[in-house]
C-alpha cells in the first residue's frame, strides 16, 4: 500500500468520528419545510441573500466564539465578496503528511429552500504535517441552487487568512465562490493548496 493510499484510508477513519455528531437545525429558516414546497423566489430571479446581522449570532453559536470574532471574520468576507446567497454549517477533519485529505459534512441552507445535506472531500500538498478537527461555517456566493453545490471548488492563491483566531480561505469555480470560517484551524491554514469537492454522498477517496 502506498503513501498516499494509506493516509486516504486514516483520514476517512478520522473523518467518520470527527463528523458523526448531528447537524443544527438552522436558526434562521423557521419552521420546518416539506420536501415539495414552493421556493419563495420566482425560478429565474436571483436568490435572497443574508445579511451581516442575520449571520454574526449563528456564526458565533455554532462555532463557539465570541460574537466579536465571528463580526470581525463576517465584516472581512463581506467586504471581499458582499451578501452570501447561502451557507453550510458543518464539520470536518483533515491530517496530513505532506500529502493529505479533508473530509467533512453539512446542511446547507437557502432562503425558501428545504436544508440539503452535504459532504465534501479533498486533497492537499504542502507542508503540512498533523491532523485536526474542526467546525466549520462556509458562505456561498452566486449559489442560486443547492444542486450548483456538487462540483470541484479549487482553493484560491493567497486568500487565507486569520481573523480573532477563525481561519478564513477562498475557494471558487466559475462564479460561484466559497468562503469556509474555521474554528481552532491552526498552522494548517495557509500551509497546503488543494481543492473541496462537494457530493450527495460520502466518498472514501478524496480524490
Amino acid at each position: 500500500m502506498d503513501r498516499r493510499t494509506l493516509i486516504a484510508s486514516s483520514i476517512a477513519t478520522l473523518a467518520s468520528a470527527g463528523c458523526a455528531a448531528a447537524q443544527p437545525r438552522d436558526p434562521l429558516a423557521g419552521s420546518p419545510q416539506s420536501p415539495n414546497s414552493t421556493p419563495s423566489y420566482p425560478p429565474g430571479e436571483p436568490a435572497p441573500t443574508y445579511s451581516s446581522e442575520e449571520l454574526v449570532s449563528t456564526v458565533s453559536d455554532f462555532l463557539g466564539v465570541t460574537a466579536e470574532a465571528a463580526g470581525g471574520a463576517i465584516e472581512r468576507v463581506f467586504k471581499d465578496n458582499g451578501r452570501p446567497t447561502a451557507y453550510i454549517a458543518g464539520e470536518e477533519a483533515a491530517g496530513a503528511i505532506t500529502v493529505g485529505a479533508r473530509y467533512g459534512r453539512g446542511l446547507l441552507y437557502m432562503k425558501g429552500k428545504q436544508p440539503q445535506e452535504v459532504f465534501w472531500q479533498g486533497p492537499s500538498v504542502g507542508w503540512d504535517l498533523g491532523g485536526n478537527a474542526s467546525r466549520v461555517f462556509t458562505l456561498c456566493y452566486n449559489l442560486q441552487y443547492p444542486e450548483v453545490i456538487f462540483q470541484r471548488f479549487p482553493g484560491v492563491e493567497g486568500a487565507a487568512y486569520l481573523i480573532a483566531g477563525l481561519g478564513v480561505n477562498y475557494l471558487r469555480s466559475d462564479d460561484v465562490t466559497l468562503a469556509p470560517i474555521r474554528a481552532g484551524v491552526g498552522l494548517r491554514l495557509g500551509a497546503n493548496v488543494g481543492y473541496l469537492g462537494f457530493s450527495r454522498e460520502r466518498r472514501i477517496l478524496p480524490f
